[in-house]
């Protein structure tokens, strides 16, 4: 009997029209791309727009309004997210970088969501031990350094609240991660922080193969 792949390969071609035919695309979310485009190699680090889209939906979903992002760069993830919140919902983004988030907030306030966000600029495993016991997240987006994945999803997992989402982008990191080869600091936080999660009772999760990979942990 043969054996099919429950999977499709995308070229090029194919992957731009599964974008083409999604939600993916406004004024703002295009001007901003464009622009950290600008910044060259580094612009890598901006979400995919399906992402953007893809986390949009889960939010508004699940009816969040208190949600954290830990690596912001120039705002497109938070960009997406603060849009999905209510009116009084509000959207904590943690940063290191004056420079890029200074972008992010432009597009904060030409979108009409900078009311919803607070950016904190430090550490983020600071920033988030800092917060009041009582302080609890509906949605939350890990994206920043990745030796310090383990770190930030166990500082969000005990704030978030029952049936909330904790999305962590990167954890393909570009096929690295099934490469025995690559034992890079970065690679093997990665690698380890998938191992884990696969074994933790504490949530139910599911590893997407959407750009470099999405893992969506929902706490029981």
């Amino acid at each position: 009997m043969a054996i099919i792949n429950k999977f499709t390969t995308l070229s090029p071609a194919l992957y731009e029209y599964a974008v083409e035919h999604g939600h993916n695309a406004d004024p703002i979310r295009r001007e901003l791309s464009e622009e950290t485009k600008k910044l060259g190699p580094i612009s890598a680090m901006e979400i995919a727009a399906e992402q953007g889209t893809l986390m949009g939906i889960l939010a508004r979903s699940i009816g969040a309004k208190s949600a954290v992002e830990v690596g912001t760069f120039t705002g497109y993830s938070s960009l997406c997210v603060a849009r999905a919140l209510p009116d009084d919902g509000h959207l904590l983004c943690c940063d290191v970088s004056e420079k890029w988030t200074a972008i992010a907030r432009r597009y904060w306030e030409a979108a009409g969501v900078a009311k919803k966000i607070t950016l904190k600029l430090g550490p983020a495993a600071e920033t988030l031990r800092a917060l009041p016991a009582s302080h609890t997240f509906d949605f939350a987006f890990i994206d920043a350094d990745k030796s310090n994945y383990r770190i930030y999803y166990e500082e969000i997992l005990r704030r978030t609240r029952r049936a909330g989402l904790i999305l962590i982008d990167n954890v393909l990191w570009n096929g690295a991660v099934i490469d025995p080869a690559n034992q890079t600091d970065d690679t093997r936080a990665i690698r380890e922080l998938n191992d884990f999660i696969a074994h933790d009772d504490r949530v139910e999760a599911v590893m997407l193969p959407l750009a470099d990979g999405i893992t969506i942990a929902r706490k029981k």
